[in-house]
C-alpha cells in the first residue's frame, strides 16, 4: 500500500497534525508499506532536514489560506503512484486540490484533526460566521466527496456536526496516537537535566505543548497559585512555544501570587529533551478548552506518567476507564480540583497509575496500531470500489 498525506506544514511549532504525520509515515515502512508527504513548506526550511521520509515541499507560501498554484499541477503528475490520499486538516487550499485531482480517480480522505469542534464556533464567532461562506462553496462538498472522514475519538465524530448545520459525510474513528520513547527512562532524564540544571531533583507538574489561551495554561497557573502552599516542594513546568506572546502577561500573574520562583518556562522541547520533560515530571497536565486527541497526552502515557486533564480532551473516558487520568471542567474549580486531587493521592495510588498509564498507551494509543487501521480502511476501500 502506498498512501500520500498532504497538509500545509510540518513545522513541530504547529501542533498535533504534523506531529502526527512525523510519527505516522514511518510507521507505514515499517509494515512493509510506504507513505510519502506533499507539504507547502519552503525546501530549505530546517525543520524538514534528516526528516526521515520523502517529503516533497512545494513552498512557501504566505497567505492564511495556504494557496499553492504547484500543488494541482503535482498532484494529477503524481497521484498515479499512490494508493490513497490523506488530507490533514480543513479549511486550506489542501483540501480543494485534493478534492480536484483524485474525485474518480484515487480514494481520498480528510483528518479533520478537531477543526470541526464546536469550541470555534463558541469561541470565535466571527470567523466562524466568515467560514460559512467556504462552507457552502467549497469545504462541505471536499467532506461529502471523501471517501472517509477521519476522527480521533467518538466524542470528535459526534461533536463535529454542531459546528454547520449543513452536514453529511461517510465518518469514521481512527484513533491517533504516538511512538514509545526508544531509549530507557534515565537517559532521558539525565540529557533533560544537562539541558535544564535548575530543575535537577525538583519535584515538577508537567504542561507540555503551545502556550495558548485554548490549552488553558492561566487556568493552570492560577489554579496551582491556589493550591502552591499545599505542597511547598512542587513547580509548576511549562514547556511549548509562545505563539501568541502569552508569557509575559503569565509571568505577571505568577509574581503577583507570589510563585514566580516556582514557575519555569523552558520555551519549546523536542526529541531526547521532550522525554526527558516527561520521565522527570511526577504527572502531565492538560486543562484544555478543546482537544480533539492531545498527542502529548499520549505521549506522557507512554512514559508511563498519569495525566491530570479537563472533559474538553476527546479521549478522557477512555483514559480515565483506564485508571490513568484524573478528569475535571476545563475552569478553575476544575483545574484545582485536579492539582488537589493529585497532592493528596497517596505514593502507592500513583505508582498503580503510572503503570496503568503505560498499558493504556500500548493498548490504544501505540501509532504503529494506528498506521495499521489506516492501511486496513484504505483496503477496505479499494475493495469495496472494485
Amino acid at each position: 500500500m502506498r498512501i500520500l498525506h498532504i497538509i500545509s506544514t510540518l513545522n513541530p511549532k504547529a501542533g498535533g497534525p504534523s506531529t502526527n504525520i512525523r510519527r505516522i509515515v514511518p510507521s507505514y515502512a515499517h509494515m512493509g508499506h510506504s507513505g510519502e508527504v506533499v507539504t507547502l513548506d519552503a525546501p530549505d526550511a530546517p525543520f524538514l532536514h534528516n526528516i526521515g521520509f520523502a517529503t516533497h515541499p512545494l513552498g512557501p507560501v504566505s497567505s492564511v489560506y495556504s494557496y499553492d498554484k504547484k500543488l494541482l499541477p503535482w498532484l494529477r503528475a503524481n497521484l498515479h503512484r499512490f494508493d490513497g490520499v490523506v488530507v490533514d486538516g480543513l479549511w486550506q487550499y489542501c483540501g480543494f486540490a485534493a478534492w480536484r485531482a483524485c474525485s474518480g480517480k484515487r480514494p481520498y480522505v480528510v483528518f479533520t484533526h478537531g477543526m470541526l469542534d464546536p469550541y470555534f464556533k463558541r469561541a470565535f464567532p466571527a470567523k466562524h460566521l466568515k467560514k460559512w461562506g467556504y462552507w457552502l462553496l467549497a469545504e462541505y462538498w471536499i467532506l461529502r466527496c471523501a471517501s472517509r472522514v477521519l476522527f480521533t475519538s467518538e466524542i470528535e465524530k459526534q461533536d463535529a456536526t454542531k459546528s454547520f448545520w449543513l452536514h453529511k459525510w461517510t465518518p469514521q474513528v481512527v484513533p491517533c496516537g504516538a511512538s514509545a520513547p526508544p531509549q530507557t527512562k534515565e537517559h532521558y532524564q539525565q540529557i533533560f537535566q544537562q539541558q535544564f540544571p535548575a530543575l535537577t531533583e525538583k519535584r515538577f507538574l508537567l504542561f507540555l505543548g503551545r502556550i495558548h489561551p485554548k490549552k488553558g495554561c492561566d487556568l493552570l497557573l492560577k489554579a496551582f497559585a491556589n493550591v502552591a502552599s499545599k505542597d511547598p516542594d512542587l513547580h509548576l513546568v511549562f514547556a511549548g512555544p509562545d505563539e501568541t506572546n502569552w508569557i509575559a502577561e503569565l509571568n505577571q500573574m505568577a509574581e503577583a501570587a507570589g510563585i514566580s520562583n516556582r514557575v519555569h518556562w523552558l520555551g519549546m522541547v523536542e526529541g531526547d529533551q521532550k522525554w526527558g520533560a516527561f520521565y522527570s515530571c511526577e504527572a502531565f497536565v492538560l486543562p484544555s478548552h478543546q482537544e480533539n486527541f492531545g498527542i502529548a497526552v499520549a505521549e506522557a502515557l507512554a512514559c508511563a506518567r498519569p495525566v491530570l486533564i479537563s472533559d474538553k480532551v476527546n479521549i478522557w473516558e477512555d483514559i480515565l476507564n483506564d485508571g490513568a487520568a484524573f478528569v475535571a471542567a476545563d475552569d478553575l474549580a476544575g483545574t484545582q480540583s485536579l492539582l488537589e486531587r493529585w497532592l493528596s493521592t497517596d505514593a502507592d495510588t500513583r505508582a498503580a497509575m503510572s503503570k496503568k498509564a503505560l498499558r493504556c498507551f500500548q493498548t490504544r494509543y501505540d501509532m504503529s496500531e494506528n498506521a495499521r487501521a489506516i492501511v486496513r480502511m484504505f483496503a477496505e476501500i479499494t475493495s469495496s470500489a472494485r
